[in-house]
């Protein structure tokens, strides 16, 4: 299978340290040009990883004939435009978490995709873990019985100046919101991967320590899902510890995983208490970018596609509005 030849719209910290590397280090994907709305970032971004070519803007990387799909890491307020216009230009677009500031823009995104035939899909990247797919199975397979309630911690400590560059986060126009945004959307594509649709939504949002700022700080969701269980769902940027953390409470037994990208899982029945390893990959992109690449080679809907991602910003609305 040859390799899938890419471009890079954004040069910021979360190209710098997954997605250029899983794209030189995959055999599927191959990095050919980048970009960035700074041209001298670009510049010395190309000449850190080697990309041949390197582009002054994101339109006229997308008018190069030798890039095949893009990855956009850009803020989330230009999502919807450099998707639409990459789809209009035939490459394949894996974009950014979260999709879009709102639902109507990913309905916009994903009738482009369609209309030009190429693939599209979003960097949830924990849909891939080894551990959710252990946890899954064993929810599935009925191992907890009844699954009555899912506790999901994601406290991340976030201060930021103006004119540093990830201020834009804090910035609702740009945003879209504050953590739930930023961290609760990966574990809203946690909790539909283990159990499926949500059917009713509850929430909270406050600016517990940060009064000044555009967007919460501190966020609590309470998701009714179609299975008859409840999620609650805390998320903030004004704790001093950082927490990540999924427990699943059954009938017949619990599930731990505390820190969630460790991979540990804490298995608790009637029979006793065991732990099992199921750690994610070294680059948490790879195995996403790899599917993706390959989804193209292949001609098939990627692992985990765009209607999903749209699913995710539509409870992310409903927590919003509520």
């Amino acid at each position: 299978m040859s390799a899938v030849k890419w471009g890079l719209i954004g040069c910021g910290d979360i190209a710098r340290k997954r997605v250029a590397p899983a794209l030189q280090a995959l055999h599927s994907s191959e990095l050919v040009a980048v970009s960035s709305r700074r041209p001298e970032a670009a510049a010395v971004f190309a000449q850190a990883f080697g990309v041949p070519r390197r582009h002054d803007h994101w339109r006229t990387l997308l008018q190069d004939p030798e890039v095949e799909a893009v990855y956009i890491a850009t803020p989330v307020y230009l999502h919807q435009e450099q998707t639409i216009a990459a789809a209009q230009a035939g490459k394949h677009v894996l974009c950014e978490k979260p999709m879009a500031l709102c639902v109507a823009e990913c309905d916009r995104m994903l009738d482009a995709c369609s209309r030009q035939a190429v693939k599209f899909s979003v960097a949830y990247y924990r849909h891939f873990y080894p551990l959710i797919h252990r946890m899954k199975e064993l929810i599935d397979g009925g191992s907890l019985g009844a699954v009555s309630l899912i506790q999901i911690n994601a406290f991340s400590p976030f201060q930021v100046q103006a004119g540093q560059p990830r201020h834009w986060l804090l910035q609702k126009a740009l945003s879209g919101g504050g953590p739930m945004m930023d961290i609760g959307c990966h574990r809203i594509e946690v909790l539909l991967h283990l159990l499926g649709p949500v059917v009713g939504v509850k929430s909270f949002t406050t600016r517990a320590a940060y009064r000044d700022r555009d967007v919460e700080d501190t966020a609590v969701a309470v998701l009714e899902m179609q299975t008859g269980a409840i999620a609650v769902l805390s998320v903030t940027h004004a704790s001093m510890d950082a927490r990540d953390s999924v427990e699943v409470f059954g009938e017949y037994g619990t599930l731990q995983a505390d820190p969630l990208n460790q991979g540990s899982l804490i298995i608790t029945t009637e029979q006793g208490r065991r732990v099992e390893q199921h750690p994610p990959h070294a680059n948490l992109h790879a195995p996403l970018i790899d599917d993706f690449s390959r989804s193209i080679r292949e001609d098939r809907e990627p692992a985990f596609s765009g209607k999903q991602a749209r699913e995710v910003s539509r409870i992310l609305d409903l927590i919003y509005e509520t």
